[in-house]
């Protein structure tokens, strides 16, 4: 079985099912994408450790990673392995320094753990081949949705990893000490989204 290796592409709001994300997978050596539909919570778990935040306490992919650690077991990669049905499937394939088995686990919890720990992603052709699309096909529709209107670019799902926001708020008027403050109390109230865009000033300004 050949393994195609992925990468994170985009991570956005679905168009199609309210309350959950498109995350946009990419193969690295071929044009073709592979989005899946992911809930909330690990749509945050993922968006937050591709923003290296750290959040004030561990989220349930953080506990699974320091658990492991604790118990010497080392993840090796992540395996999007099979589409039945329209449900995607995936194993975490793990190591004790003995042995190498295989976790079954929803994609969008194998890729949130995946990251943290650096691993690579992979799927396989028969996958790709049902449910990947192709990229010259994106283009299309991109263009025609440019000749539409110009204020479609949030809603492409094709996009470049995720980029830094300008934040809206807080204003380019607040000092840094401010934004100092206002960074800890969003992520005091788990704010992420907020506290990544504050960050992102703070950067900003910081050169």
């Amino acid at each position: 079985m050949k393994k195609i290796p992925l990468e994170i592409l985009g991570l956005s709001s679905s168009q199609s099912q309210s309350g959950s994300f498109a995350l946009i997978l990419g193969e690295k050596t071929g044009n073709r994408r592979l989005p899946i539909i992911i809930g909330m919570f690990e749509a945050q778990s993922i968006a937050i450790q591709i923003e290296k935040i750290n959040p004030n306490r561990p989220l349930t992919h953080d506990l699974f990673k320091s658990f492991a650690e604790q118990v010497h077991v080392a993840v090796l990669e992540v395996l999007i392995s099979d589409l039945k049905e329209g449900v995607f499937y995936s194993k975490i394939v793990c190591s004790d320094g003995a042995s190498t088995f295989e976790l079954d686990a929803r994609p969008s919890d194998a890729i949130a753990i995946g990251l943290r720990f650096g691993v690579p992603i992979f799927t396989v052709e028969s996958v790709l081949s049902e449910a990947g699309i192709i990229l010259s096909d994106l283009d299309e529709n991109a263009d025609e949705d440019e000749d539409d209107t110009d204020d479609d670019e949030d809603e492409d799902n094709d996009q470049p990893a995720p980029k830094p926001v300008e934040p809206r708020e807080p204003s380019g008027q607040v000092s840094l000490d401010e934004l100092t403050k206002m960074l800890a109390q969003a992520l005091e109230r788990e704010d992420y989204e907020k506290a990544a865009k504050i960050r992102d000033e703070l950067n900003k300004r910081n050169g």
